[in-house]
């Protein structure tokens, strides 16, 4: 028996940076059905019997988020930390157990519905932030376990892990077929290239309906809006020449100056707010030489895709200005200002509305719970199927005052056990008291 009548296949959690009232969002109005299913999830034998499950299996857990932390996984390095995953996955007891073209690893738990009911993907990320070389032994002091990702998101890899145990031992029946994920590429040069792939391209694109990403340290969060955001390298080329010599002749370093000055002018909205960034520039060769090259990168962010649409639209005007103006003002005798603008990122954006039904099961569980749901934009995972229609979002894997430092050497997290069994449980009723929705 499933724990709710029917229970159906659960939807994708990520968690994030908290922004009130995100883009215009309120709280959906008490609903008595999710409120009852809330209330059914967590008085079931089935449920109890999971938690204590994870209470008596705590040491594992912990075990196997310090083995699965000193496996190496930088931006495109994840494999042997995929490799690892892959075979945790299988010894969980999930079926049709793979690792995809794009190097995402993967199982399924098998629903009673034999495919009729929407499929669930839940998933956490296998990369880091950190580069190939970075120390990632984990240091212990007590319960405080401090180490490069330990937190973001290798906790959410254990999570899973946990939870599918603790399933499969508690008996606990799902309608519908869940798929668990590891995925790649979830970082910032990764570019969302895992669920890109997944959503696009992966033998599952066409199946998944709901998507939770496990990614986040404060189970109050739930990032329903994904931060958009478009990424350049705009490479400034001329003909340079000697800073004395050919004085006079046009210069990428000024075609440049000019572009980023023309943007640090831009007016944007306040709300939804609208951000842009010069965060890198480079290039030329000596100090007395004008440069043939000079490059900068650029990142811009926004919920509002009409609005990421137009910051985009004038940025590249700016570049093209900007260049104008500096083949104008000085000699192009030798050659003239060129600009290639080159797309390095790209996450879409978009909004699970509050209002749809797996936001208000949300809502009402954590509300059994005593809690109030706080809307959250961030840039995860969940942007890709969010951009697509699917409803998607993320959930934490831990309490926010139980970690911290993310993306940092000396990030941690706290294993307490109690608090980790209160985590726990709340996370896993979150997750199945969506399983049961059509």
């Amino acid at each position: 028996m499933s724990l709710c009548a029917p229970l159906r296949s659960l939807g994708l959690l990520v968690l994030a940076v908290s922004v009130p009232a995100a883009f215009g969002q309120t709280p959906p109005a008490p609903n008595a059905a999710a409120d009852a299913r809330a209330r059914q999830v967590i008085s079931d034998p089935r449920f109890r019997a999971m938690v204590g499950i994870y209470e008596r299996d705590h040491e594992r857990f912990v075990a196997e988020l310090i083995k699965l932390t000193e496996i190496p996984a930088p931006p495109f390095g994840e494999e042997p930390r995929a490799q690892a995953y892959l075979a945790m996955l299988r010894e969980a007891g999930l079926e049709n157990c793979e690792r995809d073209a794009e190097g995402n690893v993967m199982g399924l738990w098998r629903g009673r519905s034999g495919g009729s009911v929407p499929l669930l993907a839940v998933a956490a990320h296998l990369d880091t932030v950190f580069p190939e070389g970075t120390d990632v032994r984990v240091k212990r002091s007590g319960t405080r376990l401090v180490a490069p990702g330990i937190g973001d998101d290798t906790r959410g890899l254990a999570f899973l892990l946990a939870l599918i145990r603790a399933m499969r031992e508690a008996k606990v029946e799902t309608a519908g077929d869940i798929l668990f994920i590891g995925n790649v590429g979830e970082e910032g040069p990764g570019d969302l290239r895992g669920v890109r792939y997944l959503f696009t391209k992966g033998p599952w694109k066409d199946r998944i309906k709901r998507f939770i990403s496990v990614d986040g340290t404060n189970l109050d969060l739930v990032t329903n809006s994904g931060l958009g955001s478009l990424r350049y390298k705009v490479t400034f080329k001329g003909p340079g020449g000697h800073s004395w010599g050919a004085f006079g002749n046009v210069s990428p370093a000024f075609a440049m100056g000019d572009a980023i000055a023309r943007l640090g002018q831009l007016k944007v909205p306040a709300s939804p707010k609208v951000s842009y960034n010069v965060g890198v520039v480079s290039g030329g060769t000596s100090v007395n030489s004008i440069p043939f090259e000079t490059a900068m990168e650029i990142d811009m962010r926004a919920v509002d895709p009409a609005a990421l649409k137009d910051i985009d639209a004038k940025f590249k005007q700016i570049v093209a200005a900007a260049v104008d103006a500096e083949n104008a003002a000085r000699s192009t005798a030798n050659g003239k200002i060129t600009a290639d603008i080159k797309l390095i990122g790209d996450r879409p954006s978009g909004t699970t509305s509050p209002a749809t039904p797996e936001l208000r099961q949300i809502a009402a569980t954590m509300r059994a719970y005593d809690k109030v749901p706080v809307w959250s934009t961030n840039s995860t995972d969940a942007n890709l199927p969010i951009s697509l229609g699917i409803p998607a979002f993320a959930i934490a894997r831990n309490a926010g005052h139980k970690g911290g430092r993310g993306h940092s050497l000396d990030e941690w997290v706290d294993v307490e056990k109690g608090q980790a069994v209160k985590d726990f449980e709340l996370a896993a009723a979150m997750i199945l008291s969506v399983a049961d929705l059509p």
